[in-house]
């Protein structure tokens, strides 16, 4: 049985003897609606495989599996084995693997799972005291995704599609939408889990094929310039950049002049085309 009802979640937790771990940040999906928008924006079928993190009590699992080639979720609470045996009892293709995520080579896991022709797509309800870790294991583990659908705290999601000279504009703004194309799809009232988190929480789509036409030679570089330059907001970009990397205020100057940007700026004020020139230029 697929529980995405609050009666048929209860019962189903009822009938396993499975608690909701607040340590693991389990909320539970029990809002069909919502749960048809994800599958809807993850657009799954017949060459698909999906990556899901989190499969919880495999709702969002089950309803990919109905459509998608192949489904592969990596869960860490293995005391959800019994109730994901017997949700995904009737989906040969969708397959379980208990560990940490985050200790997990992925393109390892996923790459063999891969054939020629299949369409990567990644989609999760995130654990919100994980999200941000979570997401940039799956972007930069090398898997060809062309998109991700997750589920997100809300202030988070305003921080992944928020735009230069904004509040919400930092690291993770810069980091996501180095990796494509970001839209808030909608937002997802607390009453829509079990039990009922403490804030609202909003679905965002990252289209990996649609990435911006700029690249940094070194992304290594690229982030620590990023990271540096919003490590201390209210600092000038110099000031900021020569604290974060430990470089002389001078020759720091020199290289943001040089990138075509102003030395007083603040890192908010930067495009994601400005950073990638800066981070160019500090490299040479």
């Amino acid at each position: 049985m697929t529980a995405v009802s609050a009666r048929e979640v209860k019962e189903l937790l009822r009938r396993h003897g499975v608690i909701a771990k607040k340590g693991y940040g389990q909320n539970f999906l029990v809002d069909a609606r919502v749960l048809d928008g994800i599958v809807r924006a993850v657009e799954p079928d017949a060459r698909t495989v999906a990556l899901e993190v989190g499969p919880g009590l495999g709702a969002l699992t089950a309803a990919l599996a109905e459509r998608a080639k192949r489904v592969v979720a990596v869960e860490k609470d293995e005391s959800l084995r019994p109730v994901l045996d017997e949700v995904l009892a009737p989906h040969e293709n969708a397959e379980v693997v208990y560990a940490d995520c985050l200790k997990v080579d992925l393109r390892a896991l996923v790459a063999p799972r891969l054939d020629e022709g299949d369409r990567l797509v990644f989609a999760a309800n995130l654990p919100y005291y994980v999200t941000t870790p979570i997401l940039f294991q799956v972007l930069e583990s090398g898997l060809p995704v062309s998109r991700a659908v997750v589920m997100v705290q809300r202030e988070v999601a305003d921080r992944m599609v928020a735009r230069p000279g904004g509040k919400d504009y930092g690291v993770l703004s810069v980091g996501v939408q180095y990796r494509g194309e970001v839209r808030r799809l909608f937002n997802v009232p607390p009453s829509a889990f079990l039990p009922q988190p403490g804030v609202d929480s909003a679905v965002v789509a990252i289209d990996c094929d649609k990435r911006p036409a700029v690249r940094a030679a070194d992304e290594g570089a690229l982030f620590r310039v990023v990271r540096a330059a919003f490590g201390t907001r209210r600092k000038t970009l110099e000031n900021a950049l020569a604290a974060g990397l430990g470089m002389p205020k001078d020759s720091v100057r020199q290289k943001v002049i040089a990138a075509g940007i102003d030395p007083g700026a603040r890192a908010e004020q930067l495009s994601l085309a400005d950073f990638v020139r800066l981070a160019d230029e500090m490299e040479k």
